[in-house]
């Protein structure tokens, strides 16, 4: 009996992370199929495209879906028409919560992450409820063994980027919207690897919350984030790291 336990447990822990690879996978054909169709299949001149294929690549997503992902976004073979939506929403503590995705169906998609939200204590908004308390921000991530401070102040900042942050095992690149690119260019022509790039918002100012709110908040943004329809959630809240020792 112990080795068909064994089995069964190994059987579940692999169809969960199968689960969650599908999902991911989801994600980034909508993605791709988006790209596609607002900015063309040629990839020199679709810098959203040439993204979304690296992200699908990083996650070893197989070349036909890629490309099938792109022939449905331009239009060579039916398929879903899938369109961006931002969402916006307040949290326990007077937090602000925002929500991008891709959908073929709006109102299917608004109701099922209002209900969501208020499954957690939190309303879902309308336009301007809380777009005003983020930028819109270019982050690029880099392995800290892949670039010194000196190229990074030569190459990143020299190429547009804003600033950079020393995040661990990791540098953190602030760029303009606009500039994400071009730094990225720069970095790739100078032979610096990057780990990770993408347009996000970040918070002006962050709350910090604890106890019973963390508690709620921590759930709505997993919940949100688990939506087939979602890319990102962004929120201006902090949760200590004692807090979330509890929490865990």
């Amino acid at each position: 009996m112990s080795g068909h336990s064994k089995w069964a447990t190994i059987k579940h822990k692999k169809g969960a992370l199968d689960a969650k690879r599908g999902k991911l996978f989801t994600k980034l054909i909508k993605e791709i199929t988006v790209a596609a169709r607002m900015g063309g299949g040629v990839l020199e001149n679709n810098p959203r495209l040439r993204k979304a294929i690296s992200d699908a690549k990083g996650q070893s997503m197989p070349g036909d879906t890629i490309k099938n992902a792109i022939k449905r976004g331009t239009g060579e073979i039916e398929g879903a028409a899938y369109e961006d939506v931002l969402y916006e929403g307040t949290g326990p503590g007077g937090t602000l919560i925002l929500v991008e995705g891709q959908t073929d169906n709006r109102n299917r998609t608004v109701a099922e992450i209002r209900k969501i939200f208020e499954k957690h204590n939190a309303i879902l908004g309308g336009a301007g409820t809380a777009a005003w308390a983020f930028d819109r921000k270019g982050l690029v991530t880099l392995e800290k063994g892949a670039a010194t401070e000196d190229q990074l102040m030569e190459v990143a900042v020299g190429a547009g980027a804003e600033d950079y942050s020393d995040d661990g095992d990791l540098w953190t690149v602030t760029t303009p919207p606009d500039a994400m690119n071009i730094v990225l260019d720069a970095l790739e022509k100078a032979s610096v690897a990057v780990k990770a790039s993408q347009l996000a918002f970040i918070p002006k100012n962050r709350k910090q919350v604890s106890g019973r709110d963390a508690e709620v908040l921590l759930n709505l943004v997993s919940a949100v984030d688990d939506h087939d329809d979602v890319a990102n959630v962004y929120a201006d809240f902090d949760v200590s790291d004692e807090d979330m020792a509890k929490l865990a």
